[in-house]
């Protein structure tokens, strides 16, 4: 199993690129610190598996599995994160991940894991996948790219130029937003829906 590693946290990546070392159907292709590097690893290497952090700087782990869904790549991705929220999940599930697992999970699930979502299988961490039911995401995805901009403190004029829409337009999405997360403005909803996974 071909493995390309993305993990921003140094120490971290280090320490499961080294585990997974020691496995011996399991060969690490390139251990990387951002989205963006990864993505350029997938792309180069053309591995079995991707085994992603979800929030890196550049890409989000969740950013690279739909880059490689809309690709057609024949690329799995397991996502390792310490997030236990069940929004992450239903974002990951639709961006065709087969695995999501928590860092808190003992090491020797990991590797077991890989091997489950290499023969076709998925591999999701059960607590979660039972949370993931009952929570649902109430933003579209164009609420949810208004929500982190704004989250990032963008005005709505830097939004709707980042966005290529307009600033009433923007405002719209905003309002929706706070409203459907029953919350009094802006900061509060994106901090909100970050909460949530949602974002």
């Amino acid at each position: 199993m071909r493995i390309v590693l993305a993990e921003d946290q140094a120490m971290v990546r280090g320490a499961l690129a080294a585990l997974l070392g020691l496995e011996p159907d399991i060969e690490v292709l390139a251990a990387v610190g951002d989205g963006e590097a990864a993505w350029e690893a997938v792309q180069a290497h053309t591995p079995d598996l991707l085994l992603s952090d979800i929030e890196m700087p550049g890409l989000s782990g969740l950013d690279l599995a739909a880059r490689i869904h809309e690709a057609k790549l024949d690329v799995k991705v397991v996502i390792v994160t310490t997030f236990a929220r069940s929004g992450y999940l239903r974002r990951a599930l639709d961006a065709g991940v087969r695995g999501y697992l928590l860092k808190d999970a003992p090491s020797e699930q990991l590797a077991e894991s890989l091997r489950v979502v290499q023969r076709g299988g998925r591999a999701i961490d059960p607590q979660l996948a039972l949370a993931a039911w009952e929570a649902e995401d109430p933003l579209t995805e164009r609420e949810r790219q208004v929500l982190r901009l704004a989250g990032e403190g963008l005005s709505s004029g830097d939004i709707a130029s980042r966005l290529s829409l307009s600033q009433g337009t923007v405002r719209n999405y905003l309002s929706e937003a706070i409203g459907k997360l029953g919350v009094g403005n802006r900061i509060e909803a994106s901090r909100l829906a970050r909460q949530r996974g949602w974002l």
